[in-house]
């Protein structure tokens, strides 16, 4: 099983959300880690951010969170970005944040 790296304020983002959409996360990535490919409606590609980047989509009670993920590396799945989404439209800041991160965690300079 690939190991997941996480991006260090993805998983204080992911940490502190309601715990039935930490566990909803986790059971996604864990079955990314068996080699499970993900579909609508839990993922979907993110090619605005980088090719091989994803978005989970998962709801909680009252609200939307999305947790961007990479699959690329031969060696691990990396999560770099969360956030609550509150528009229809994934806000470019969201996207910009994402490939940021994205960078950062790809070059070691977390």
């Amino acid at each position: 099983m690939k190991p997941v790296l996480f991006h260090p304020k993805a998983l204080i983002f992911i940490r502190g959300e309601e715990p039935d959409i930490r566990k909803q996360i986790g059971e996604a990535l864990r079955d990314l880690q068996k080699g499970i490919s993900l579909g609508l409606p839990l993922s979907r590609p993110m090619p605005t951010v980088a090719a091989g980047t994803h978005e989970l989509r998962v709801r909680g009670k009252t609200t939307a969170i999305r947790v961007f993920y990479f699959v690329k590396l031969p060696e691990a799945i990396v999560v770099f970005h969360a956030f609550q989404k509150k528009t229809q439209k994934t806000p470019t800041q969201e996207l910009t944040l994402g490939r940021q991160r994205l960078t950062e965690v790809l070059h070691g300079n977390v």
